[in-house]
């Protein structure tokens, strides 16, 4: 085997170094203050060396078992979860103290449910043990204040509780490994609920007493469909009914630039004169781009028209297998800078507001840092919508992301080339099960009913894959090591990082964000070495940014910083934004407007002359891609 092929312990032997004369040489303390020698790997004799073909045959039926394994467990790392349950596990086991405390909270729950079950047998009213969260809608129906459902469902409650107070301040335990034995737990009592049993939910049993099993035979019919649907690799059911080009996506526009990665859109205006700095869209790369262009009443790229912007937009293309070796940085290059390029040549001589949505906006942030860096001042300002740029507070995602979890999921792209839209899903669901999945469940195979479908629903279902390379560096470099807020992440080998985004900014966190938390979301403040806007829309990572004027029951907090002047933490920004009614669609197209230099007659759709003519009417092949 040649010298270049050896493994890191199959050099030659090299002789023990004294830490002491180690520590004159670069300055630091030893290592080892017992031994005071660093040893370093004892050389392999020559017979013992692995081939290269071992180590390659070694690692290919490696990959493939743990590849094969993750189909089965739906992408989930049962090393993973080993881990963290042996960790809490090994913790509690040494806790006498703790077990006590919990013995006497079981103690009290049981009680607390003996006496309210007294109550309600003998027809006494009752103060309930325990409320329902907030978000928790699974015992609305007022059967569930009947005996003997009320002490069904107070007793799944109470248990629910204490399981959380089981996994939850065992001293010790690392804080990722808590998270994620307790939200396991969580998910495994929830499939006992009593709302998910037909002879314990109480409008199940009302509903199939006045249908005479009706409702149970329309629910199966639905199952059926349903099964039918997904071994057939089609959209649930109602979807046929929202079609991309016809009731979505059709805000008129031309498709003025294709690469192998992306389309750019650009919309037609509606306007006699339209701002002179055009607007940018980059959505996130998991998602169809139309989630931004839904229908005629609640698209923010008509409203953008409308309000005399010229609007363009990425629209991905969804990869296949062949496209496993695309990068983040082919991301970067392919998608926001040959889209800036275009626009460029489209509206010459303008600087461009550059709009990022979820990974997009991180993404967006990457490639404007790099601009900063490299002196390209195309920027007029950069809009971040959801979009995180520090990832150690990132939500509930971070629940299946660890080193064990990342490389799960390396193997199975690895093997498939791609991560696929049915695996990505089915995390997302898991973070809201009881709304997903359950409740779901209960509504269209136990009531009968189907869960109506609308144009975000439908948007939903038309879920995208991921190439093998791209996701592998968005998780580990990204999102497990935080490397771009840290300044340790290269574009065109030099570091980059959100202090060198030096326009102003519009960031929008939404408050039941469950992807990008608010909180998170939020710390744009103090990275970017710019002036932002914050604002925090109610609704969630979807709906509290599809808030079109006239939605009833939205509101938004703002507030806008110039500069550092003042560093406001997520609670104290709380207290000094202001609280409006409304859509911060509004609030957002005037700012737009203030960092704008005037009016002009709207460009013409592409630029032939410069190589960027009008290939097809919007929205374009791209969106269509199955």
């Amino acid at each position: 085997m040649k010298q270049s092929e050896k493994s890191p312990n199959e050099g030659s032997v090299t002789p023990l170094r004294a830490v002491g004369a180690a520590s004159k040489t670069v300055g630091k303390p030893s290592r080892d203050p017992v031994s005071q020698v660093r040893r370093e790997p004892a050389a392999v004799p020559e017979g013992d060396r692995d081939s290269y073909a071992a180590r390659a045959f070694s690692e290919l039926v490696d990959r493939a078992t743990r590849s094969g394994l993750a189909r089965l467990t739906g992408g989930i790392s049962p090393s993973s979860l080993a881990l963290a349950y042996a960790d809490w596990l090994a913790h509690l086991a040494i806790s006498p103290g703790h077990q006590m405390r919990l013995a006497g909270k079981a103690w009290r729950k049981g009680a607390r449910l003996a006496r309210y079950a007294g109550h309600c047998a003998s027809g006494e009213a009752a103060q309930r043990c325990i409320e329902p969260l907030p978000q928790d809608h699974r015992f609305d129906h007022p059967g569930w204040n009947t005996f003997p459902f009320n002490l069904m469902y107070q007793g799944f409650l109470l248990n629910q509780q204490f399981w959380y107070n089981v996994t939850t301040g065992v001293r010790g335990v690392s804080d990722h490994h808590e998270r994620v034995v307790e939200f396991m737990t969580r998910q495994m009592l929830d499939v006992f609920s009593p709302s998910n049993n037909p002879f314990t939910n109480p409008e199940v049993l009302e509903r199939t007493r006045l249908e005479v099993g009706m409702n149970l035979a329309r629910g199966f019919a639905n199952f059926v469909e349903d099964l039918e649907r997904t071994l057939g690799d089609k959209p649930p059911a109602g979807t046929e009914d929202f079609v991309v080009g016809g009731n979505l996506a059709a805000t008129p526009g031309k498709v003025v630039y294709r690469n192998r990665l992306i389309e750019l859109i650009q919309y037609a205006p509606t306007t006699d004169k339209v701002q002179r700095e055009p607007v940018l869209i980059v959505p996130a790369w998991i998602m169809k781009y139309y989630i931004l262009d839904l229908s005629e009443h609640n698209s923010l790229v008509r409203y953008l028209v409308s309000q005399g912007h010229t609007v363009f937009m990425v629209s991905w293309r969804n990869p296949g297998p062949e496209d496993r070796s695309l990068s983040l940085d082919d991301y970067r290059r392919m998608g926001v800078m040959d889209a800036l390029d275009a626009v460029g040549a489209i509206v010459p001589g303008e600087k461009i507001h550059a709009v990022g949505y979820c990974l997009g906006g991180t993404l967006l942030s990457i490639a404007a840092a790099a601009m900063g860096r490299f002196g390209d001042d195309r920027l007029a300002s950069v809009s971040l919508f959801a979009a995180q740029i520090d990832f150690t507070e990132a939500g509930e995602l971070t629940l299946f992301i660890d080193e064990s979890q990342v490389s799960y999921l390396e193997d199975m792209m690895w093997e498939q080339g791609l991560l696929d839209t049915k695996q990505m899903a089915g995390a997302f669901q898991l973070l809201r099960s009881n709304d997903l999945i359950w409740s779901r469940n209960v509504r269209d195979y136990l009531l009968g009913e189907r869960t109506p479908m609308f144009d975000l629903m439908a948007w939903n279902a038309d879920a995208t894959r991921m190439p093998y390379q791209m996701h592998s560096e968005y998780l580990r470099q990204l999102f497990l090591n935080n490397d771009f807020a840290e300044a340790r992440y290269h574009v065109e080998g030099q570091p980059v990082a959100p202090e060198e985004i030096r326009v102003p900014i519009f960031a929008v966190g939404t408050e039941s964000d469950h992807v990008a938390p608010w909180r998170s979301v939020h710390k744009i403040t103090h990275l970017a070495d710019s002036a932002v806007t914050f604002v925090l829309a109610n609704g969630g990572h979807n709906a509290g940014i599809v808030s079109e004027p006239g939605h009833q029951h939205r509101h938004y907090r703002i507030y806008g910083q110039d500069g550092h002047n003042g560093f406001h933490d997520p609670d104290g920004w709380l207290e000094i934004a202001e609280k409006r009614e409304g859509s911060w669609w509004i609030a957002w197209s005037d700012w737009l407007k203030s960092h704008s230099s005037g009016e002009a007659e709207p460009p013409a759709m592409g630029a032939k002359e410069a190589g960027y003519a009008p290939l097809m009417d919007a929205p374009g092949s791209y969106v269509l891609m199955k």
